[in-house]
C-alpha cells in the first residue's frame, strides 16, 4: 500500500456499562490488556489497544461505561469519557443489541450525536439475538435519529463480523503514517495491566457490592531476576468486614484469586510469576485524590 493511502487515527469506544468495550478491545488487539466483567463500570481510566495492518493502525481508547456519576472516582471516569469524545477521529458507539433501549442508552447516543464527530454504530452482542430480523427496529431508530458513517452487528466475544468492522474504521480514518510501532499494542505499563487482571478475578469472585470498593495497586514489581517476575500487590477496600470478604475462608478466596490471575500475567510478560495479593483497608478511598492517582485514574 502507497503511504498516500495509509490511514491512522484514534478511536474511541463510547457505551453503557456491560456493552461489551473491553472484550472487544482484547479481541481486536489479540491480548488481554484490559479487565472483563458482568459487573458495571469495570473499566474506570482509559485504556488504549493498537492495531496495526497493511492498510493503517487504529489506536482504540477503551473508555469507562457511561453512568451517573457519584463519588469522585466515578466523576474522573466520566471525564475520561468526554476527553476521548473531544480528542479522537472517530467515535464508535458500542450498543448492546439483546437489552431493550433504556433512558441511559438514550443519554449516551446524545453525547455522540452531540459530539459532531463521525461516528459508527456497533451492535453488539448478537449472538444472543435468535432472530437477527429483531435487530431491524433499532438498525431503523438509530439510523433515523443520526446519520452513522456505519451500522455494523458484531459479537465481540465470538468474534463474529470484527474483520468487517475493523476495516470500515480504518475507511474512516484520516490518512497519516503510523502513531505507534507496528509491534506495539497498548500503551499501558505492563504494572497497570497486571493490577487489571488481578481486579477482573476479584469481580469474578465477589458479590454486589465489593467491585465497586476495591481497586489493585501494584507497590512492588520486582524484574531484576530473569527467571521470575516478583510483584506485591496492595487490594484496596474500605472497610474491615470487606477485607474479610475479599480474603475469604481462611484465605481461600485471596488465594484463588491470585492464582488465577498469575497465570494470565505469566501469559503476559512469558516468565514466571512470584505474586503476593494483601488487603489494604483506606476509608472512602474514592474520594481521595492522592489514591486516585495512584491507580491511575487521573483527572
Amino acid at each position: 500500500m502507497s503511504k498516500q493511502d495509509f490511514r491512522s487515527g484514534y478511536v474511541a469506544f463510547i457505551g453503557r456499562p456491560n456493552a461489551g468495550k473491553s472484550t472487544l478491545l482484547n479481541r481486536l488487539v489479540g491480548e488481554k490488556i484490559a479487565a472483563v466483567s458482568n459487573k458495571p463500570q469495570t473499566t474506570r481510566h482509559k485504556i488504549q489497544g493498537i492495531v496495526s495492518r497493511e492498510d493503517g493502525q487504529i489506536v482504540f481508547v477503551d473508555t469507562p461505561g457511561v453512568h451517573k456519576p457519584g463519588h469522585l472516582l466515578n466523576r474522573r471516569m466520566m471525564a475520561a469519557v468526554h476527553d476521548a469524545i473531544l480528542n479522537v477521529d472517530l467515535i464508535v458507539l458500542m450498543r448492546d443489541a439483546s437489552v431493550s433501549t433504556g433512558n441511559g442508552d438514550r443519554f449516551v447516543f446524545e453525547l455522540v450525536k452531540d459530539s459532531g464527530k463521525p461516528a459508527l454504530l456497533v451492535l453488539n452482542k448478537i449472538d444472543k439475538i435468535k432472530a437477527k430480523s429483531d435487530l431491524l427496529p433499532l438498525i431503523d431508530g438509530y439510523s433515523g435519529e443520526h446519520e452513522f458513517a456505519e451500522i455494523i452487528p458484531i459479537s465481540a466475544l465470538k468474534g463474529d463480523a470484527i474483520d468487517i468492522l475493523l476495516t470500515q474504521i480504518v475507511k474512516h480514518l484520516p490518512v497519516g503514517d503510523p502513531i505507534f510501532g507496528e509491534d506495539e499494542m497498548t500503551d499501558q505499563p505492563l504494572r497497570s495491566i497486571a493490577a487489571e487482571m488481578v481486579r477482573e478475578k476479584i469481580l469474578a469472585s465477589t458479590g454486589e457490592e465489593i467491585p465497586y470498593v476495591t481497586a489493585v495497586v501494584p507497590e512492588v514489581w520486582d524484574d531484576s531476576d530473569p527467571e521470575i517476575t516478583r510483584i506485591f500487590c496492595a487490594i484496596y477496600v474500605e472497610r474491615a468486614s470487606q477485607k474479610k470478604i475479599v480474603i475469604g475462608k481462611g484465605g481461600s478466596r485471596i488465594k484463588d484469586v491470585g492464582t488465577k490471575a498469575r497465570i494470565d500475567i505469566e501469559k503476559l510478560i512469558g516468565k514466571k510469576v512470584f505474586l503476593k495479593l494483601f488487603v489494604k483497608v483506606v476509608e472512602d478511598w474514592r474520594n481521595r485524590e492522592r489514591d486516585l492517582d495512584e491507580m491511575g485514574v487521573r483527572q
